[in-house]
């Protein structure tokens, strides 16, 4: 496969104005439709009790409090996330779930995990989130989750991906993210090819799709 990859052409601080202005009906506009999506990558990273779980670019929160019950009470769970409204929700979802003491909530960039020791995670997951970085980024993203996670530690990403040839929805998608960036933020990406020269062993990937789009659910393991 030899596709290109469309550039994100907006600046962090433009990506955490638009999603702090989304935060509020987020869930009203996205939340259902990328539900399923969300659980099959929550159920090919399987948390277990005990385990310390990452999840990256974690909205408004729904599995955070997914991964809070897997883990159990010895298990911790971290979220980052570049918007701070986001943030805010996720804690009050946290809260009402009475979950809150078992997740630490950062706002940050994941390009940058230096908060966490390498080797000390059992799982890292992102949904519809590893799209949202430039091209050169991603590697670094994608570094940063290898360095984290033990031997054998699990990295689990759901994102848009396309075919070749890429169909017309992905074709028309990928114009609205060149012209309107703010709303159609994320944009088709190779995650498993990603994952792979980054290092990780890729143990499943599963396609689908969305309202025409290819949608990927990739599962990667740290040798």
């Amino acid at each position: 496969m030899n596709l290109s990859v469309s550039r994100v052409n907006r600046s962090k601080e433009a990506a955490r104005a638009s999603y702090n202005r989304l935060s509020g009906w987020y869930d009203f506009v996205a939340g259902s439709t990328e539900k399923k999506y969300r659980d099959r990558g929550l159920e090919a990273l399987s948390a277990q009790p005990g385990e310390k779980i990452l999840e990256i670019g974690f909205g408004t929160g729904h599995c955070l409090v997914s991964l809070a019950r897997s883990v159990g009470a010895q298990g911790r769970v971290t979220g980052v996330d570049l918007s701070d409204g986001m943030l805010a929700i996720a804690r009050e979802r946290l809260q009402k779930e009475g979950l809150s003491d078992r997740v630490d909530l950062r706002l940050g960039d994941a390009a940058n995990l230096d908060f966490i020791e390498a080797g000390t995670l059992d799982g890292v997951f992102m949904s519809f989130t590893l799209e949202l970085f430039d091209n050169p980024e991603i590697p670094r993203v994608l570094a940063e989750c290898y360095r984290i996670l033990k031997p054998g530690g699990r990295l689990a990403v759901v994102s848009m991906t396309k075919n070749d040839p890429p169909g017309i929805p992905v074709r028309i998608y990928e114009w609205f993210h060149e012209a309107m960036p703010n709303y159609a933020d994320c944009r088709p990406i190779f995650a498993r090819q990603s994952m792979e020269e980054s290092g990780f062993k890729i143990e499943s990937a599963d396609a689908s799709m969305m309202w025409g789009l290819p949608v990927q659910v990739v599962l990667g393991a740290k040798p």
